[in-house]
């Protein structure tokens, strides 16, 4: 059985993720989406928000399951028995960062290989601090988040931000 790990902080999750996972996903037995717990980053939504919104904009992918990890993401490779990272990229930026990620994972455990997904050109500019920016100052993020959890995500940004009411987002 092969797994992988699509791992990210998804704050929030966008259509460039559910892109590269519905991409991804149907080339592995398991695949796990996999919610970052960096205490380098301060992300809006919590873990279990996070998680949450995962779950339902996967919902009905065979052998996706969502999960979080706050240890070296090798080390969760390991306890989970995946043997592959799935990582997106959208632009050279991208690339010059995941290339480094992907040489230490490596080096860490030459066993796990890193798999990249060039993004559709339809997402390459949507990002997750992008999606914040956007919803922080009440505007629509139609388009940019999975339309499952749109509704759902309005409610949150709403109450993370504040100043913004229910539904003006």
């Amino acid at each position: 059985m092969t797994t992988a790990i699509c791992p990210g902080t998804f704050d929030p999750i966008t259509c460039g993720h559910i892109d590269v996972i519905t991409r991804a996903y149907k080339y592995f037995d398991r695949f796990i989406v996999a919610v970052a717990v960096n205490p380098l980053k301060q992300p809006l939504f919590t873990v279990e928000e996070r998680i949450h919104m995962l779950e339902k904009a996967t919902k009905g992918m065979n052998g996706v399951e969502v999960s979080s990890f706050d240890t070296l993401l090798v080390d969760f490779a390991r306890k989970t028995g995946a043997t592959a990272i799935v990582k997106g990229l959208r632009a050279i930026s991208d690339f010059e960062y995941e290339f480094q990620m992907s040489q230490i994972n490596q080096a860490m455990g030459e066993e796990i290989e890193t798999f990249f997904v060039m993004a559709n050109p339809e997402y390459t500019f949507i990002s997750s601090s992008a999606v914040r920016e956007v919803a922080s100052y009440g505007g629509s993020i139609t388009g940019l988040v999975p339309a499952s959890i749109e509704g759902e995500m309005n409610d949150l940004f709403a109450e993370k931000f504040g100043r913004l009411k229910k539904g003006a987002v």
